[in-house]
């Protein structure tokens, strides 16, 4: 089967769907250890787990040849399973997350950027949890959503009927909830703040097999996103320890700490749905967001690299294979799928939704054109290769750039930045330039890369924040959404600091005509801390960092600007807001919110609160 064209929508053959069909009638069904009872209806549709980690790359595993970091529950089962090892997700976190959930790239879905309102996923996008639900399907996820913190954009407003995550991009985050630093945080339950004990990580498989252990006979799909190894490097002193010897810099040992963390975490997770007796029938994946953050590190002064990187070139974020070939394993051992197996077919990320939906025998029409396609055929070893390609770039703007950190990429073949290109199957650390000596195949994937553009460009926009909607009576925007080309402070320790004064805009949609208030913040308002406050400093100590002590703004007055139309009001730095209201009409806006301080100058609402009264 030849690949799906760049704007076609990949589905199963008939043939392979009668296959499959043919054989789940005739699976053994699984005895339920620990007495839970299993409807033999329900056999027949497989689980789904993914475990998708942050921040974690190619090289980091020791199943890849990293000779420093320990994950034995890893490596044993990526040698259990079928691994593609010329697979590919974003260069970043949110890119990656979209591309995942929707099959389609994403500078198509406002997901380009990781902040500045370029991280949301467009309403009107379909995610892989719509899918699964409307499937009869259970659905649950725990950990990073990074595809928007308001209504409609929250992982329980996308199709899963149980989320437990935490704010924006990480732990820490000027989302997130305040003072959250890893230990004993406070996470969202279906928008809910609860307190938890313990270690992020252990919180999120913890939690994810309790849900396990619960469903019930119905099938479920679980999308399981660890914040680590995303920085901040802080982690359990033990997990540290285990590379206090090896050659590597001190917050390298932290970020590896995480990774054997996470590993002694994933054995726990194969060990519960074995002894519930559903690994048999339970599709898992593992992989990862984008190339490492800090598994390798160049020390200038000392012209050395330290730990690996599997001779990669590029990290997180790079376009080179080193921003986004990431590990690929999967299993489901009752499944028609092959194992321990390794194939290198060109794959990535947005072919998961129609794969899995294949698999699973459920019903699936994108109602948008998928950059992805079905991989069914490959991962049950009736087609060999794919004659594709894909593209993959590091935007990071406030509107993508034709070819800004492009990467067209086939089995073989890289070209970069349409001028650069490079054969990876005989040069994986893409060093030899091969452009001058190959111009028809540059030729080629420019010209793929042209009409994919050209096709993905109608759907560029931005993702509109919604006021005045019954579900969302209160909603808290924050600086982390702003559009702005500026330096924003996307995290606490630079909310704390008060070192960015960026100028910009929240796009929002007002749904209903009425009056409304306006509470401007410089903290999140559950820090219940005053406008002009010094925050205390939060210590740090060999395996977590601390937060420094905040500074003091003096804020005399504030303004709210919706299009044209200004609100004004005086401020009293003691209270924790300063107060505004105002009537709206129904429309699109653009929303400006600031004070004005002591000195003249003018900074931005860290945090905009807005209630239709």
């Amino acid at each position: 089967m030849k690949s799906a064209p760049f704007n076609m929508v990949s589905i199963c053959t008939s043939s392979a769907r009668y296959l499959a069909l043919i054989f789940w009638c005739t699976l053994t069904l699984v005895s339920c250890k620990s007495g839970q009872k299993q409807d033999p209806t329900a056999v027949l549709k497989p689980n789904v787990i993914i475990v998708f980690t942050d921040d974690q790359g190619y090289g980091d595993l020791g199943y890849h040849g990293n000779p420093c970091l320990k994950t034995p529950q890893l490596d044993a089962f990526a040698g259990e399973a079928l691994e593609l090892t010329n697979f590919h997700v974003g260069t970043t976190c949110s890119p990656s997350r979209a591309g995942l959930m929707t099959g389609r790239n994403a500078n198509r879905n406002n997901a380009w950027h990781t902040i500045a309102g370029c991280s949301i996923l467009l309403e009107d996008e379909e995610t892989m949890a719509q899918v699964f639900k409307r499937n009869n399907y259970q659905t649950a996820m725990f950990g990073k959503w990074h595809l928007g913190d308001n209504y409609p954009f929250r992982p329980h407003d996308r199709g899963f009927q149980n989320a437990l995550y935490h704010g924006g991009g990480g732990i820490n985050q000027t989302p997130d909830y305040w003072n959250n630093d890893y230990f004993d945080d406070t996470y969202f339950r279906n928008g809910i703040p609860e307190k938890f004990t313990g270690y992020c990580s252990d919180v999120w498989f913890d939690e994810a097999i309790d849900y396990i252990s619960k469903v019930g006979d119905q099938p479920f799909f679980l999308y399981l996103a660890p914040n680590a190894a995303h920085s901040p490097y802080n982690v359990p002193s033990a997990y540290a320890k285990l590379y206090e010897s090896a050659p590597l810099t001190e917050d390298q040992k932290r970020f590896y700490g995480m990774i054997s963390n996470i590993d002694d975490n994933f054995g726990k997770l194969l060990n519960a749905l074995k002894e519930l007796g559903i690994y048999d029938n339970t599709i898992l994946i593992f992989m990862t967001d984008n190339g490492t953050a800090n598994g390798i590190k160049f020390l200038k002064d000392e012209n050395r690299e330290l730990g690996y990187n599997a001779g990669l070139r590029g990290t997180k974020g790079s376009h080179y294979d080193g921003g986004h070939r990431v590990p690929f394993f999967i299993s489901w051992p009752n499944g028609n799928i092959l194992q321990k197996t390794t194939i290198n077919v060109l794959s990535a990320h947005v072919d998961l939704l129609p794969t899995l939906t294949d698999l699973t025998n459920i019903s699936y029409q994108a109602k948008k054109p998928l950059d992805g396609r079905s991989l069914a055929s490959i991962f049950n070893g009736q087609e060999k290769r794919l004659d594709r390609m894909l593209v993959v770039d590091t935007q990071r703007d406030q509107w993508p750039i034709k070819g800004k950190n492009s990467c067209v990429m086939s089995s073989e073949w890289r070209l970069i930045d349409g001028k650069e290109l490079y054969h990876t199957l005989s040069d994986p650390s893409q060093k030899n330039d091969l452009a001058g000596q190959n111009p028809n195949m540059v030729a080629k994937m420019q010209a793929f890369y042209n009409q994919w553009w050209a096709n993905a460009e109608p759907d560029f926009r931005y993702a509109e924040i919604p006021i005045g909607n019954s579900h969302a009576e209160i909603v808290l925007i924050t600086i982390h959404d702003m559009h702005t080309d500026e330096n924003l402070p996307w995290n606490q320790v630079q909310i704390r600091k008060g070192e960015f004064f960026p100028k910009g805009y929240y796009s929002i949609k007002v749904e209903t005509d009425g009056y409304y208030r306006f509470k401007l913040h410089r903290y999140p308002p559950e820090a219940g801390l005053k406008l002009n406050a010094a925050v205390d400093a939060i210590s740090s100590n060999a395996y977590r960092d601390g937060l420094p002590l905040g500074k003091t703004l003096q804020p005399t007055s504030a303004q709210l600007r919706i299009d044209k139309t200004l609100f004004e009001a005086n401020v009293d730095a003691n209270k924790t807001y300063a107060e505004l209201e105002g009537e709206l009409q129904r429309g699109s806006y653009q929303l400006m919110s600031s004070f004005k301080t002591i000195d003249g100058s003018e900074i931005p609402s860290y945090y905009t609160e807005i209630e239709k009264l």
